[in-house]
């Protein structure tokens, strides 16, 4: 099988659509391991087609909405005001508003590239304006914006629930607090640099100021406040959170703000077709991968070779980070998630670690892929936002890899951190 996953990783490497890569490796195993009989059109569209059937999946395309919706108003630019007059007066202020404003941001959006495409061109603006390095304006945009996913409702983490079995609703509230660690990560090194060269706070701490910028964002912040109260009081599961979070955004920027016009909402409908078009595809052909390999028992053979290894399951899951590490500078991350969760839980049941846990562990890792060339999708919209060369934004985000790197750790080791606020919910 390994040469399998061989064929598949250079069908990505040479371009191949990541849902035709799927589907076609599948084809080729069933074809040329099992012979044209197994390979009946009836029951591969009955099982492509099973994947799709989840009620669950139905948030992916309203959080994508409202995330554009959001992008599209100035809800981003309320949020951002806001931050600054909160903790602008810190040394390197804009670098910790950065920070600030993309754990609100999270709380609405649940991509990583919405925050850079959208938040992330007000935040390099802002910065710029102000006189920071270009450095230090790309590395905490790109650093910050991996809180996205992580931080519910967090689309990722929809996506391996689906396939792993584990809860939906208690994964996107295990979020929570992963996000802020990694928010606190990313600041002690804003910090630091902000020190080091001697950036001045952009503003001086007034209470007035942070008052009528709150006045101004208050039904903004409304929004992951809804989300995320409605998820943790048991008011609405994780699809009807996404509804709830696509009919507040658009109520907020069609009718109270009148930011988007018909027109605007046309756009933003489309563009939502064409990305959860692309998801979808990609779901539809990753189950019939998953088919192949619980046909295959590629799972059993991984787990028992991993097994022989070692039995301890701070090891495997070490193990299995450096693996995803690997998997995420070269495949897309919905990619990964399809393919490698139905391979990983037998692993990590045989050994007794959280699957939950490790399901924050596993995107939390896997967003180190978006900071890292050749895939690294935050790279390129930055570059466009920036209007740099790639290499510029590569250079300067790198370094953000050390904090995330640090809270895996800590994660890996006491996963305690992300099951207790679930534990405590449920």
């Amino acid at each position: 099988m390994i040469e399998y996953f061989a064929l598949l990783l250079i069908a990505f490497m040479i371009g191949i659509p990541v849902a035709v890569s799927l589907g076609g490796t599948a084809t080729f195993f069933l074809v040329t391991e099992k012979g044209l009989s197994a390979f009946t059109p009836a029951i591969i569209a009955q099982k492509s087609a099973y994947g799709l059937n989840n009620f669950l999946l139905l948030s992916v395309p309203l959080f994508l909405y409202a995330g554009k919706v959001m992008n599209t108003g100035k809800i981003t630019n309320r949020i951002f005001d806001f931050c600054k007059s909160l903790v602008g007066w810190l040394h390197g202020g804009l670098g910790h508003v950065n920070v600030l404003a993309s754990v609100v941001f999270a709380g609405m959006t649940g991509t990583a590239t919405s925050d850079a495409s959208g938040l992330g061109a007000i935040e390099i603006q802002a910065m710029r304006e102000a006189g920071y390095d270009d450095d230090f304006v790309l590395g905490v945009t790109g650093g910050s914006s991996l809180i996205g996913p992580i931080i519910p409702p967090s689309v990722p983490l929809v996506i391996y629930g689906m396939m792993s079995g584990v809860s939906i609703g208690k994964l996107l509230i295990s979020g929570f607090v992963p996000g802020i660690l990694l928010a606190l990560a990313v600041s002690v090194r804003v910090e630091w640099l902000a020190k080091k060269r001697r950036y001045p706070a952009d503003t001086r701490f007034d209470p007035a100021d942070i008052w009528l910028k709150f006045k101004k964002a208050f039904l903004s912040l409304l929004t992951p406040v809804i989300l995320i109260g409605g998820m943790v009081s048991g008011m609405f599961t994780a699809t009807e959170a996404a509804a709830m979070a696509a009919l507040y955004a658009t109520i907020l920027s069609t009718i109270i703000y009148r930011d988007i016009d018909l027109k605007g909402l046309y756009q933003i409908f489309y563009e939502t077709v064409i990305d959860t078009g692309s998801i979808m595809m990609v779901c539809y052909c990753a189950s019939i991968y998953g088919y192949v390999i619980t046909k295959s028992q590629v799972a059993v053979k991984i787990a028992n070779s991993l097994l022989l290894l070692t039995t301890n399951k701070y090891a495997i899951c070490l193990l299995l980070v450096a693996f995803l590490l690997v998997l995420g500078c070269f495949m897309e991350n919905i990619a990964i998630i399809t393919i490698m969760t139905p391979i990983f839980i037998p692993v990590l049941t045989a050994v007794e670690y959280d699957t939950l846990a490790f399901g924050v562990i596993m995107i939390l890792t896997l967003m180190i892929g978006l900071l890292t060339p050749p895939f690294g999708m935050v790279l390129f919209v930055l570059a466009k936002v920036a209007e740099v060369p790639l290499e510029t934004v590569i250079k300067a985000c790198i370094p953000y890899i050390v904090p995330v790197a640090f809270v895996i750790i800590l994660l890996v080791f006491f996963p305690q951190i992300i099951t207790f606020l679930p534990n405590m919910v449920s």
